[in-house]
């Protein structure tokens, strides 16, 4: 659900109207013109749509990037890119510094930061719904990884900025890891064995402590938040780790060691819930989710809780046996139900680019710009997203 899930804000961007005046020479120019004006103007509404779904922000993203190709690719498939691609500026603001936006004059900066708003989208709209929504998360993390043109970028990524290394796979992580959940709820849910459920959930904490690590070197003023909330559920899924790492040395008869590992399991919980509180405290971009007043979140406090009695109870009544001093080591590796990234690829070039098309635009008839000149229609206002109010916690499902 929305209120589990930390989410970054969407990215804001600059209106574009591609009007090439004495540049555009033909109708099928003009055309394509109008199409990319639309249909830009169509994918960004459909961000903060809550009536919008997977299919229609495929087919509007599909429509966009399709027409957008033609500013970038030749047409023949060669190596040479479009004459076009450097014809527009771009502006895009940042996920993590806020309404500072970052501008370059190149069609591929324009496609991998539409590109990355399409992944975000992805992830929010997961976060709504159910379970099932795994899938989601996986795609947007092809898509974040598959954001192969930023290399292609003249001018380089800036540091701590969306487009920068370690800002793309921490979110590449952190989608694998929230679509694992999905995997975990599913497998309790069903009552899959404890030992797999162990290490799914062992999996998943080292996904997040991973993607911690991987913004260890951000500026804390843009990233503190976003760490805490990693730090949490990689907490919270070692707790789980131990708890059902403990009712399977229970079943081996290892009493001693399964209290010691309940009682890891324990101290991991406490930990997550005091981390839930400073991340609530910590300042920075995104709404703030409330993970310890989730079903989901409490349910595991209760287990923990109730297995380590009953542990206790059976060691004082038929085991007798000494408790370790140290909790036991999680080698743990999920033999199955771990998730895969859905592939992605951005569309083909559309049908409506031609070579007859792409002659209709003459760069030599483009006026000389002023860009010391301020323009008021590139001014970038901040993205409104939609107040989405906790649902009914049913504690079936945690995406």
């Amino acid at each position: 659900m929305t209120h589990w899930f930390h989410r970054n804000p969407l990215k804001a961007t600059a209106p574009v109207s591609f009007n090439y005046y004495g540049v555009v020479t033909g109708p099928s120019a003009s055309k394509i013109c109008n199409d990319l004006r639309s249909s830009r103007v169509r994918l960004l509404e459909l961000f903060t749509d809550l009536s919008c779904n997977p299919e229609m922000m495929k087919n509007a993203a599909d429509s966009y990037f399709s027409l957008l190709q033609g500013f970038i690719n030749s047409l023949d498939e060669s190596t040479q890119e479009s004459k076009l691609r450097y014809i527009q500026n771009f502006k895009w603001t940042d996920t993590l510094q806020g309404q500072v936006p970052s501008a370059q004059q190149d069609a591929v900066f324009e496609l991998i930061s539409m590109g990355f708003n399409v992944a975000l989208w992805y992830t929010k709209y997961a976060s709504r719904l159910a379970g099932k929504e795994k899938r989601r998360l996986c795609a947007s993390a092809l898509f974040f990884k598959y954001i192969d043109h930023i290399p292609k970028l003249i001018t380089p990524a800036e540091k701590g900025r969306d487009l920068e290394s370690r800002l793309i796979e921490a979110y590449v992580i952190q989608c694998q890891a929230e679509a694992q959940e999905v995997t975990i709820a599913r497998a309790i849910e069903l009552k899959h064995a404890p030992g797999l459920i162990a290490a799914l959930a062992y999996e998943t904490a080292n996904f997040y402590q991973k993607a911690d690590h991987t913004l260890s070197s951000l500026e804390p003023a843009y990233s503190a938040k976003w760490r805490k909330y990693l730090h949490l559920k990689m907490c919270f899924y070692t707790a789980y780790a131990y708890c059902y790492h403990g009712q399977t040395l229970l079943a081996s008869d290892k009493c001693g060691e399964a209290i010691r590992s309940l009682q890891e399991a324990e101290k991991l919980y406490a930990k997550a819930e005091a981390l839930c509180k400073e991340y609530g405290e910590t300042k920075g971009p995104g709404p703030t989710v409330k993970p310890s007043g989730h079903l989901f979140f409490r349910k595991l406090g209760n287990l923990v809780k109730n297995t380590l009695e009953k542990c206790q109870r059976e060691n004082g009544f038929i085991y007798f046996q000494k408790i370790p001093t140290e909790a036991p080591q999680l080698e743990l590796k999920a033999n199955y139900g771990l998730v895969e990234p859905v592939p992605f690829e951005f569309p083909p070039t559309s049908a409506q680019w031609t070579p007859e098309t792409l002659a209709a635009f003459d760069l030599t008839k483009r006026p000389k710009d002023d860009s010391t000149k301020p323009k008021p229609e590139e001014e970038v206002k901040p993205v409104k997203e939609p107040d989405i109010k906790p649902q009914k916690d049913t504690g079936c499902y945690i995406s």
